[in-house]
């Protein structure tokens, strides 16, 4: 499990040098990455772009606020190992997506990871309260402390953010943390005439 959870860790932090690699390649192209990865609301012809356009930014001010808390957040969600942590974000990618793609307004480009934040700021919250495990309720508990502000981005609020994101993203994290399968705590075998000593097993 060590070694899963350093390899999602790790997957996380490529993601996020992915993001930039692609912005700093889409400042060269004068924002074609964006048109042409970008999410269109009610436009079939690229469903693909539901998993692409949270790669894309509207520049390097947008990258840089979604890039802290994407790297916290989802490094919390890579503890519980690398299949959990690429499942989590598949969901809400996917989630997210479709919100942002039927409800905003037809041939609205959206972008950037925002949706993945609050979905694993969801996840992270439902988390606690499903797993029960100590560890779990204090990264909830920390989670709500330090961004629990972020749920008031579910609301429509300004022009230009894609409240859709957040508030799919975090209906999607929400789903993730509860269809997941809990983590299995081991528990001490009983002792017995079979047994040398006392063990675990998971």
């Amino acid at each position: 499990m060590t070694q899963s959870r350093i390899t999602a860790i790790l997957t996380v932090v490529a993601f996020a040098a992915a993001m930039w690699v692609i912005e700093v390649l889409d400042f060269l192209a004068n924002g074609a990455f964006d048109q042409t990865f970008g999410l269109r609301a009610w436009q079939t012809d690229a469903p693909w772009t539901v998993l692409t356009a949270p790669f894309m930014h509207a520049g390097f001010e947008h990258l840089m606020s979604n890039t802290v808390p994407f790297l916290v957040l989802g490094s919390l969600v890579a503890l519980g190992g690398l299949s959990r942590f690429i499942w989590t974000t598949l969901i809400v990618m996917v989630v997210s997506g479709v919100g942002v793609w039927l409800f905003s307004s037809p041939g609205t480009l959206t972008v950037g990871a925002s949706g993945l934040v609050f979905g694993y700021f969801g996840y992270t919250v439902l988390r606690g309260i499903v797993e029960r495990r100590t560890v779990d309720i204090v990264i909830m508990i920390s989670v709500i402390i330090f961004y629990g502000t972020l749920i008031w981005g579910v609301l429509p609020q300004q022009t230009g953010i894609s409240w859709q994101a957040h508030l799919f993203g975090f209906i999607g994290g929400l789903l993730s943390a509860y269809v997941l399968p809990r983590t299995e705590t081991p528990r001490p075998i009983t002792r017995g005439p079979e047994y040398g000593s006392p063990g675990y097993y998971g």
